[in-house]
């Protein structure tokens, strides 16, 4: 029961974190009906920027963790927002009333020029990710340990997910968000600035991305250039379990894929860390499309 619970623990942290990221493929979803497969190479970004700004700040701070490391994830969270609003106006705006499959293979595109453009910059080498939350055990038995970092990163992912839930269903452009959801036409019609709100949701989505990618590095502290490949892939997986372009069902999802990794990594073998997700997928397409709280909806022909 000790080890499960720590694989509970473990699976938990890893899970908030691709909720987070699931959030900004659900969000874009949602509204433009199309998946923002560069929203991995802005996490990759996001980390980054925590390693170059991370020592500066710290020290600026005197070494202090507990002003430093916020102080890093809102500054991550900041360009990430500034480099989603980037990736709309350029990449994807100009294509909106196109085919679908258009803006996704433009999507795909603008994720690998991330990823060749940083490898052709600072190399492909993976670079240490410096501490930023204070390492200290806050529960210790026989049978579990229970570390500061799974806690500050679930406790930070969910306060994150909360605040979402807030400026969606408590403000007046996140009322604006949700009836572009509802049809896009309408909304415009009804005086609802379409650019403007698309914009404002590539900078939600980005931002968490942002401060998933300080929270990822955190655990596992190794950035690299391809580093949002994997991480950005099993997001979407999530994003599709909890049912695409439904935040709660992202939040879900990521949960559900976090632990189901942690404990087939613990209890299977590591092999298999990576294949369980896309395992997930399959099922889910073949027995339930719409996801665990998606539901049909009748589109007219």
């Amino acid at each position: 029961m000790g080890e499960f619970l720590q694989q509970l623990m473990n699976g938990l942290s890893l899970g908030s974190i691709y909720a987070l990221i699931a959030l900004g493929y659900t969000m874009v979803y949602g509204i433009l009906r199309f998946i923002n497969f560069a929203h991995g190479e802005v996490f990759m970004v996001g980390a980054f920027v925590g390693l170059w700004s991370a020592p500066a700040i710290a020290d600026f701070f005197g070494g202090n963790l507990f002003i430093a490391g916020p102080v890093v994830i809102l500054l991550a969270m900041v360009v990430c927002s500034i480099l989603g609003v980037l990736n709309e106006r350029i990449a994807y705006r100009p294509l909106r009333g196109k085919p679908t499959i258009i803006v996704l293979i433009t999507a795909i595109g603008v994720s690998l020029f991330y990823q060749n453009f940083f490898q052709s910059v600072v190399g492909p080498e993976p670079r240490r990710f410096p501490d930023l939350i204070p390492q200290t055990r806050v529960l210790e038995t026989d049978y579990l340990i229970v570390g500061s970092t799974p806690l500050v990163v679930i406790g930070t992912a969910f306060g994150l997910m909360w605040l979402l839930r807030f400026v969606v269903l408590h403000t007046k452009v996140g009322t604006a968000m949700r009836a572009l959801s509802f049809n896009l036409q309408a909304a415009r019609l009804m005086g609802i600035n379409v650019d403007r709100v698309v914009a404002f949701t590539f900078v939600l989505g980005s931002a968490l991305a942002a401060a998933a990618a300080i929270l990822f590095a955190s655990i596992y502290p190794s950035v690299h250039p391809l580093m949002g490949l994997f991480p950005g892939l099993k997001a979407f997986v999530a994003a599709v379990l909890g049912g695409i372009g439904n935040l709660p069902g992202a939040a879900l999802g990521g949960l559900i894929i976090g632990v189901t990794e942690t404990l087939v990594t613990g209890y299977v073998s590591a092999t298999y860390r990576d294949a369980v997700a896309f395992t997930i997928l399959i099922l889910i397409l073949l027995f339930r499309p719409t996801g665990l709280l998606g539901s049909t909806a009748t589109e007219k022909v």
